[in-house]
């Protein structure tokens, strides 16, 4: 589904933006008015935004939903030309289009004790799950990760499902190191149904490994390169379980158990070099 409601907030400009609030030095929220997707969305979704004509399209999670506001929040991590443009917009410009919601949604456990872990931008990805099986009445655990404390996100939505364990590289909040190690200490002292966990491929790889000897379903949100979201260009492809798999019409969840994460980071690092080019452009062109 394609939102283009000819509505006071949606038209022929594209989709309003609502608000962008800042929540780390490279991380916005931006709520943006998409009142088709907003009703049908459901956790585990993304949606492909593209700013104007010839802009890169670019796969995002819903992050939040609103069905009587009409609204969805993407969570963007400015790391390039594009997130870069779409993290400088203001309330009141307009994005081209939203296609979505895409991808299957989640696959929720109805009981028993879940830990979400999230790394980084992957909060914003995580999010929608823990709260929506918070509402479910599961008990939920999350471990959140970020560098240090100014690159914590979404840690006081999470506090408020139940409980939270912050870690960051630096120690400047919660305890000091990785995800996994306090994944590999949770597990120790409590028995967990399932994991759900999205950040770098290097944490969902770990978070695989430390869950692996405990037999643990592990879901992880997979983020290759994708272009149409609909199965047909092939860049999203994964091999999960020795077969080939599309991010955009199978996940973009998986178990991680099945991932070959090491495919994944390489194609990931696909178009790299022609994204330095495309930034450095910009740069000249801005002076």
């Amino acid at each position: 589904m394609t939102d283009q409601d000819t509505t006071s907030v949606t038209g022929p400009s594209g989709h309003l933006v609502i608000a962008n609030t800042q929540l780390s030095p490279d991380v916005h929220r931006l709520v943006l008015a998409a009142p088709r997707v907003a009703s049908v969305c459901l956790p585990g979704q993304f949606v492909i935004v593209r700013l104007g004509d010839g802009a890169e399209r670019i796969p995002l999670t819903i992050a939040e939903s609103d069905t009587d506001a009409g609204s969805i929040v993407l969570v963007i991590q400015a790391v390039g030309k594009s997130t870069r443009d779409l993290v400088a917009l203001s309330a009141g410009d307009h994005i081209h289009d939203i296609a979505g919601p895409l991808g299957h949604p989640s696959d929720l456990v109805a009981d028993g004790l879940v830990v979400c872990v999230a790394g980084g931008v992957g909060a914003a990805v995580v999010y929608p799950i823990a709260r929506r099986l918070a509402e479910l009445g599961v008990d939920v655990v999350t471990v959140l990760g970020a560098r240090n404390e100014a690159s914590l996100v979404y840690a006081d939505e999470f506090a408020a499902l139940g409980e939270l364990i912050t870690c960051t590289d630096d120690g400047t909040a919660g305890r000091k190191g990785f995800v996994t190690e306090a994944l590999a200490d949770l597990l120790a002292a409590r028995s967990a149904d399932v994991v759900y966990a999205a950040g770098p491929v290097p944490m969902m790889r770990a978070v695989a490994a430390v869950t692996r000897p405990h037999d643990l379903r592990t879901i992880v949100s997979l983020n290759p390169i994708m272009v149409d979201g609909t199965g047909m260009c092939g860049g999203c492809r994964v091999t999960v379980g020795g077969k080939m798999r599309f991010a955009c019409v199978d996940g973009p969840e998986f178990d991680a158990r099945d991932v070959d994460f090491d495919e994944l980071a390489d194609r990931l690092g696909t178009y790299r070099e022609f994204e330095h080019e495309a930034a450095d452009h910009a740069c000249r062109s801005a002076t």
